[in-house]
């Protein structure tokens, strides 16, 4: 097992993952040594394509924390190539049907599981040479549920097996209800998906915010660009203690 967030589910622990829309290998790195236990990469909403993403997973080899790809849609060929450049997670959006994430599980699995085929690519320099013996029992699966629709059906979606996580899209749910967090309506329907995530033995997601929030253990943090914002204000915030660092070698 060399997919630290499935192990860290299994036992119990919370998992958060920072958020990567650009494509600068430096920016990746920097987000994979800062603390994070996964980068939720992000090709959905972004305009980044195979190329840049397998470059900045490469650039960031070294680093803990795991390469999850949101793809944007539960096709062959969007799978296949997230899983060949080294994503140990396929997060799929806009989760209103089984059948969409049972393609996911089938095109992110080798046989007998699933029908992901023998192509090439960076994952044994990553992973190792044992890779395909060892994909299956690493490679994750999450579901995103982001309507009401979806959640009618949360139960279903989270007994597929190879689903490993049904994630709460907070702010998209409250678009396609047109309910807001808080509300009787809203918060309903975050339950229903949770209960019945944790009822099929998966672990349930949402955003950095509803760390508090009973029964959730992986959550997406903002992207880099909000966390250098927020981080240079707290920077000017600081007291300084009088000594420089040296350059280079700022923490």
């Amino acid at each position: 097992m060399y997919n630290s967030v499935k192990q860290k589910l299994a036992e119990g622990k919370q998992v958060v993952g920072g958020t990567i829309q650009t494509p600068d290998p430096d920016i990746y790195r920097a987000m994979a040594h800062a603390g994070f236990d996964f980068l939720w990469i992000e090709m959905q909403h972004s305009p980044m394509t195979y190329q840049d993403v397998a470059r900045m997973i490469w650039a960031g080899r070294d680093a803990p924390a795991i390469p999850f790809i949101r793809v944007p849609d539960a096709t062959e060929g969007d799978v296949q190539k997230a899983v060949d450049i080294g994503a140990l997670g396929i997060i799929v959006p806009m989760v209103t049907s089984v059948a969409k994430v049972q393609a996911a599980v089938k095109f992110a699995s080798y046989p007998p599981r699933g029908a992901r085929s023998q192509g090439g690519g960076q994952y044994g320099a990553l992973w190792g040479s044992d890779y395909r013996q060892t994909a299956n029992d690493n490679i994750m699966v999450v579901g995103m549920i982001e309507s009401p629709e979806g959640a009618e059906i949360a139960d279903q979606i989270a007994s597929v097996e190879g689903v490993d996580v049904v994630f709460v899209a907070a702010t998209d749910l409250s678009s396609f209800s047109g309910l807001k967090q808080g509300d009787a309506g809203y918060e309903a329907l975050a339950a229903k998906i949770r209960d019945e995530t944790l009822a099929a033995g998966r672990a349930v997601g949402g955003p950095n915010a509803w760390q508090g929030r009973q029964g959730y253990s992986f959550f997406q943090a903002p992207p880099a660009e909000v966390l250098v914002r927020r981080g240079a204000k707290a920077l000017l915030a600081e007291t300084t203690s009088g000594v420089a660092e040296t350059e280079g070698s700022e923490r």
